[in-house]
């Protein structure tokens, strides 16, 4: 049997095809295991040791050139939503991405994709850069770096998210903690809001961007804990489609909303700004705690 026709669960660290779309398999020595497009630079899939899937991707997405997926954790660089002159959430995660190192050190997998500008890219928006995105994974846990270094000759100032798709058993009855008192824009209502319980409850349609989030939250369910943290990301924003945004999304299943909920390390309000050479890191991490 050839390592592409073998379940996931059996590659190795390297190389493989996932749904017809080069990616990257991160296989750590206990069993813990993650999956990365080279498009995008999108993880889609992470399973810690002995557990099950923890993302959320949707089987209706699209793939390819142009495309962004829906579900994992997309990459969103330059510009969040669309706050900004860009295409929504910026380019980073419609390109091909260059894997640079993928390998095991320890009780560790990790592997290093980078993007940089070209042609195109600053057709868009006119900054040379450098992105790299560090994905590890070790027994019960995923880390996510995501590094940008100016390279030009100007200063150049910047949004970012990992736009990340958490998947529930039905997400009605999730709680996500950790949010008291947070101020927070409510896109559905498209005005300022406050969080005034420490749980957030999801039965239908949410987009927040709350500011100044702590860096430590938590999403629970029946027999699940899952911690959320995050370093040099400001913000954090919670959406979920409900059911009838989610009706009308091509590349979701009508309930699919019932299956996920993003929780978004994002720097959106104060944005990033970069004099020449300079280097920004922010990083988000998710740890299974069942």
């Amino acid at each position: 049997m050839s390592e592409l026709q073998q379940p996931r669960a059996l590659y190795p660290t390297g190389l493989i095809e996932f749904d017809g779309q080069p990616a990257v398999h991160l296989r750590a020595p206990g069993g813990a295991q993650a999956t990365v497009l080279l498009h995008g630079g999108h993880v889609v899939s992470w399973i810690p040791a002995g557990g099950e899937e923890q993302l959320y991707l949707s089987p209706a997405t699209a793939y390819g050139e142009g495309s962004a997926v829906r579900g994992g954790v997309p990459v969103i660089f330059p510009q969040f939503n669309n706050r900004g002159p860009l295409p929504k959430h910026g380019f980073a995660r419609n390109r091909g991405w260059t894997l640079q190192q993928a390998t095991v050190r320890g009780e560790h997998a990790f592997a290093v994709l980078r993007l940089v500008d070209d042609e195109a890219s600053r057709a868009l928006w006119p900054h040379p850069f450098e992105l790299e995105l560090t994905v590890s994974v070790d027994a019960g846990r995923l880390e996510m770096e995501m590094a940008v270094v100016n390279t030009g000759d100007t200063v150049m100032s910047f949004q970012a998210a990992l736009h990340t798709y958490l998947a529930t058993a039905d997400v009605r009855r999730a709680q996500l903690e950790g949010l008291l008192d947070q101020n927070y824009h409510d896109a559905v209502l498209d005005q300022p809001r406050q969080q005034w319980i420490d749980v957030v409850s999801i039965t239908q349609e949410l987009d927040r961007i709350y500011w100044n989030a702590p860096p430590a939250l938590t999403l629970r369910e029946a027999g699940r804990r899952l911690s959320i943290r995050s370093s040099q990301f400001e913000d954090v924003v919670v959406w979920n489609p409900g059911p009838e945004k989610c009706a009308q999304l091509k590349d979701m299943p009508a309930d699919g909303w019932l299956g996920m909920l993003c929780v978004e390390a994002a720097q959106i309000g104060v944005p990033v700004v970069l004099a020449p050479g300079q280097e920004w890191t922010g990083m988000q991490t998710l740890i299974a705690e069942n």
